[in-house]
């Protein structure tokens, strides 16, 4: 069963602060991450290579990835 709209389906095991970055920056779904490339997400504090690794597996397993690096 699908999350509903408002419930975050980020993978469980991403860490807290990884959590908060996100959040922060406006991101709650796995689907917003396709438009957002993996070095902008380090960008962000609290998003290091161990969640870039989660949120490409997650994405993968839904048909999806990371925008392209320019």
């Amino acid at each position: 069963m699908p999350p509903e709209p408002n419930e975050s389906d980020l993978p469980a095991k991403l860490a807290a602060p990884a959590r908060r970055a996100l959040a922060g920056a406006g991101y709650e779904r796995l689907a917003q991450l396709a438009d957002v490339r993996a070095s902008e997400l380090l960008k962000l504090h609290g998003i290091g290579p161990n969640a870039i690794a989660q949120l490409r597996q997650a994405l993968a397993a839904r048909g999806l990835a990371f925008a392209p690096e320019a």
